[in-house]
């Protein structure tokens, strides 16, 4: 486990303590996309047939994750933040409120990445 997967998910539950719903939204949704890109294809060859080619047992069909790098987890999460301030870019003006939230959640993202503290919880 990355440095910075420890540090989103100690954010998590310091934001879950918090009862800080924005900030947990943004910590989950950076979490979910690490999980998502260690998540191994799908094999094409046998989805479906015959019973006697079936996998027996629990954890018969089970494949390892794909290990992430350091660097492969720090550009997933700026990816995140990206996305959450083009979003809050986007609806600026036609929900200046919720564009307020997605900035926030991005600046939350940055500053995990940066290893700062994170900006002041629930304006």
């Amino acid at each position: 486990m990355t440095e910075l997967r420890s540090a989103l998910q100690s954010a998590l539950m310091l934001a879950l303590k918090e009862h800080d719903r924005v900030a947990a939204s943004a910590y989950r949704g950076a979490l979910s996309a690490i999980a998502n890109a260690e998540a191994v294809p799908m094999e094409e060859t046998q989805r479906a047939g015959a019973i006697e080619s079936a996998s027996v047992g629990v954890g018969a069909a089970d494949v390892a994750r794909r290990a992430l790098s350091a660097t492969e987890v720090a550009a997933i999460v700026a990816a995140e933040a990206a996305d959450l301030e083009r979003a809050a870019h986007t609806v600026s003006a036609i929900d200046p409120d919720r564009a307020r939230t997605l900035g926030r959640q991005a600046a939350l993202l940055t500053a995990v990445l940066r290893d700062e503290p994170a900006p002041l919880t629930q304006p």
